[in-house]
């Protein structure tokens, strides 16, 4: 009795085994034949536009800043601001009664300079006649020797003293032209025909010229022609060129599109925060002077154009295969090194353009390659998908030119599996336990 239950129990343990086994691979064998659901975009032929996007500060191509030379208190404003000035115009005078007494006393030094310089001379004079009388008594013997000597030392001495009351003339007319200079430094005159944009000073206010020369306006030559300094990313400043056309708008025109032309792109690295940038400066007319300095720009440099591009989606680059996908298209092991056009093989890997473990655009793969622009995409053909390599052109950030590859106008590429499906297979096993999600 004891070893029929036995019998019993071991043939239901072995029923439920061999159950518990089929069922598995049931679950198994209907999860590989379960279909991919993917999400699917058509290969067009559309326009295609390369830009790069940058913001800007506009200004005036030529500002001038108008200083003052001398130290005062600002006695009259002729200039305020958005006044149009010209060149050779009074626009601010500094108070001038202490230059014009500096002026008065250097003319006085001057004079009195001058009266020395004269007296000199005469001093010369009488000591020269009085050496050549001394000449003759000596030579008939009226007095000595010494005394002819101290005549000559007094004449000579004289006619050096000549020489220094004329340096003190000199002098004095040096610094006499020093406050007259300073003097008509007072008068803040305009340098360049333009439109005042800052004033800095007002009436009453003392500016002090000790180290620097303060800043008293800033004038901007010509506003209706004005420029774009645009901040530039090191990644993208090698697209740029001169005469490229740029676009751009101001929040003050948030519908107006603005046209310049690149006039130049500096080498002058700037450095924030280890951004590296460059400065492209655009050209841009202004005759309706709705554009004014400081404004800040959003630019947009378009570099490349293309009409009728055979076009793929950037989010079907970036699809990467789920390893179940992998592994249905190569059951029996790893995939074949495909050959290079030339011969050879290419690096192995587990997914088209992709490293290990990854999908298109990783490096690595069958279809790695030295060359950026060489990608692949996958291709839904009769309900299945298959890998095609090809080369990109140039991209909008959202659409990508085919310039050759397996792809055809209509053609169904793969970006992304379709929530729901294998994606996230759930699906329970006998037994209870979950599998583990593959991605």
């Amino acid at each position: 009795m004891g070893s029929r239950k036995a019998y019993v129990i071991g043939i239901a343990v072995l029923v439920v085994v061999i159950a518990g086994v089929v069922g598995i691979r049931l679950w198994k064998a209907s999860k590989s034949r379960q279909a991919f659901a993917f999400d699917t975009a058509k290969v067009e032929r559309g326009a295609l536009v390369a830009k790069v996007t940058a913001t800007g500060t506009l200004s005036a191509i030529v500002t001038v800043q108008v200083g003052s030379q001398v130290s005062g208190t600002i006695a009259v404003l002729k200039a305020d601001f958005n006044s149009a000035v010209h060149k050779g115009e009074l626009i601010a005078k500094i108070d001038p009664r202490l230059f014009d007494a500096a002026v008065q006393q250097a003319r006085a030094n001057l004079i009195a300079a001058e009266g020395n310089l004269a007296k000199a001379k005469a001093q010369a004079v009488d000591a020269d006649r009085q050496y050549q009388r001394n000449v003759t008594l000596a030579a008939k013997k009226f007095i000595a020797q010494a005394d002819l000597d101290t005549s000559q030392s007094t004449a000579d001495a004289d006619r050096a003293a000549v020489d220094a009351a004329a340096g003190t003339v000199e002098q004095a007319k040096a610094q006499l032209n020093t406050a007259l200079v300073n003097l008509a430094y007072t008068d803040i005159i305009c340098p360049t025909d333009g439109t005042v944009i800052s004033r800095n000073v007002d009436v009453g206010q003392t500016v002090a010229a000790s180290f620097s020369a303060p800043v008293l306006f800033l004038i901007a030559q010509d506003l209706n022609k004005m420029q774009v300094d645009t901040s530039v990313a090191e990644s993208d400043i090698g697209k740029l060129k001169p005469q490229m056309r740029a676009t751009f708008t101001v929040d003050a025109y948030p519908t107006e599109k603005f046209t310049g032309i690149v006039r130049q792109v500096r080498n002058s690295p700037q450095t924030v925060q280890n951004v590296v940038t460059y400065d492209a400066v655009i050209d841009v007319p202004n005759p309706d002077l709705k554009l004014k300095p400081g404004m800040t720009a959003n630019c947009t440099f378009i570099y490349a154009e293309r009409d009728e591009a055979l076009r793929v989606p950037n989010s079907a680059l970036r699809f990467r295969p789920p390893a179940e996908l992998l592994a249905s298209l190569h059951p029996g092991g790893k995939p074949e090194k495909p050959k290079r056009e030339g011969g050879g093989e290419r690096a192995s890997g587990t997914g088209a353009g992709a490293g290990p473990a990854t999908g298109t655009g990783g490096r690595g793969g069958p279809w790695a390659s030295a060359d950026p622009s060489q990608k692949s995409v996958w291709v839904l053909k009769d309900g299945k998908a298959k890998p095609v390599r090809l080369k990109t052109g140039v991209s909008d950030g959202s659409w990508t030119e085919v310039v050759q590859g397996e792809l055809a106008e209509g053609d169904l590429v793969i970006t992304d599996i379709a929530s729901g499906a294998a994606k996230t297979t759930q699906a329970t096993p006998p037994g209870g336990a979950m599998p583990r999600r593959m991605f």
